[in-house]
């Protein structure tokens, strides 16, 4: 039995890679959202900050979507 330990190290790359991003979307999506809520208290809108953290979990949603997608196929 022979372990290729470039093409091991490459997946594992990859997985730390996309699991840092994922979890910083989804950061970005919370904190967009709390700072609609903070502003709708002060009497504003965020609409900017509420579009974009729509759009982070739009894009939280696609990975895993597609990560799903590449296991199942």
């Amino acid at each position: 039995m022979k372990i290729d330990y470039a093409a091991l190290g490459s997946v594992f790359g990859v997985s730390l890679v996309v699991t840092v991003a994922l979890v910083g979307l989804f950061t970005l999506g919370i904190m967009g959202l709390s700072r609609q809520e903070r502003a709708t208290q002060q009497g504003g809108s965020a609409a900017f900050a509420v579009t974009g953290a729509y759009a982070c979990f739009v894009a939280c949603t696609a990975a895993v979507a597609y990560g799903i997608y590449l296991i199942v196929a």
